[in-house]
């Protein structure tokens, strides 16, 4: 019963990897980024202590899932998944946005923001998360 179970995984894996080459097969390393569905209850603990910060969007990509804000403060730019967006617009360079940094393990020493709030919107349009996108 477990050597059917373990084929069948095996199979699925194999089926996940079609796409890379045969020396890339079961080289597979979990993702570095730390999402909110991956983030551990004490992670969003940390974040949730954290004051709220205001910052400006540098640079978001829906397509890549990704973006960076620059916070009013002057300290660098920090990066932002696309998970930790709440609200129902795609954010656009220049929005205003609230925010909290959480922590990045395993060191805990580079930093996320979480929990990011628009709170002004530019000018101009913005595309709803379900809108497709003008590529």
């Amino acid at each position: 019963m477990s050597e059917s179970f373990s084929n069948g995984c095996e199979q699925e894996a194999l089926k996940f990897a079609s796409h890379l080459s045969p020396t890339k097969i079961g080289m597979l390393a979990p993702s570095p980024i730390v999402t909110r569905r991956t983030r551990t209850d004490s992670t969003s603990a940390l974040a949730l202590k954290n004051p709220q910060i205001s910052g400006k969007v540098k640079y978001f990509c829906k397509s890549k899932g990704h973006g960076f804000i620059t916070p009013d403060n002057g300290d660098p730019d920090t990066f932002v998944h696309i998970s930790d967006i709440e609200g129902e617009f795609v954010p656009l360079p220049g929005d205003q946005v609230h925010y909290r940094l959480c922590p990045i393990p395993p060191k805990l020493e580079k930093f996320q923001a979480v929990h990011v709030e628009i709170v002004n919107l530019t000018p101009q349009v913005h595309l709803k998360w379900d809108s497709p996108e003008n590529n």
